[in-house]
């Protein structure tokens, strides 16, 4: 691990990271010191019977903050969860890329860390996972023994930026994107990796 005390102590956070596992959520909750808030699929915390009640608890204590998925209004959710956690003084993880990257390479991020950044004044601690996709490789069950690292950057501060608009969400995404490659040093793809059920024009 390098780079923890990049992690401001108090005040509101945005963790933004690669993703290359579906382990990455709860290595970073191990590793910062601070409650970190994540979005998370709602089903997480509506299943039935007993089963579904320890899922619920899990992903609660693990800091996640239920989303719908798969409606007009999910994306919008998510930001209001993101605004809240931030505007309370806590931290909130955003994963810019969307999804796992399936090929080990860095893809465009989405702008969504921009806006929570623009509009809370929060700064952005780039942050690089690696060997968390040895730890549980894709279509495993079972976490296998790999050795993982988690690499903080300097936080990046954009209260100076007064624009809201495309241009500026843009500019301010690729920046925290290069701050992650330079951590990561993964080859960067300048497009959008797309979930495995979506479909490809």
């Amino acid at each position: 691990m390098e780079g923890l005390s990049n992690v401001p102590a108090s005040g509101p956070v945005i963790i933004a990271a690669n993703h290359r596992a579906v382990l990455d959520t709860a290595v970073i909750s191990l590793v910062v010191r601070r409650q970190v808030r994540f979005l998370g699929k709602a089903e997480y915390f509506t299943g039935r019977g007993l089963r579904g009640r320890l899922m619920a608890a899990f992903v609660d204590a693990l800091g996640f903050v239920p989303v719908e998925r798969g409606n007009a209004h999910a994306g919008l959710a998510a930001l209001n969860a993101g605004q809240n956690a931030l505007n309370a003084g806590g931290v909130f993880a955003i994963y810019p890329e969307g999804t796992r990257s399936r090929d080990g390479r860095l893809h465009r991020g989405h702008t969504g860390v921009a806006v929570l950044a623009l509009t809370t004044g929060a700064p952005v601690v780039p942050v690089a996972l690696f060997g968390t996709e040895k730890l549980m490789p894709r279509g495993g069950k079972i976490p296998r023994p790999a050795r993982v690292a988690v690499r903080f950057g300097e936080p990046l501060d954009f209260t100076a930026v007064t624009e809201r608009n495309l241009r500026a969400r843009r500019a301010v995404t690729d920046e925290v994107m290069a701050a992650i490659r330079e951590l990561s040093q993964q080859e960067y793809v300048n497009t959008y990796h797309r979930r495995p059920d979506e479909n490809i024009a």
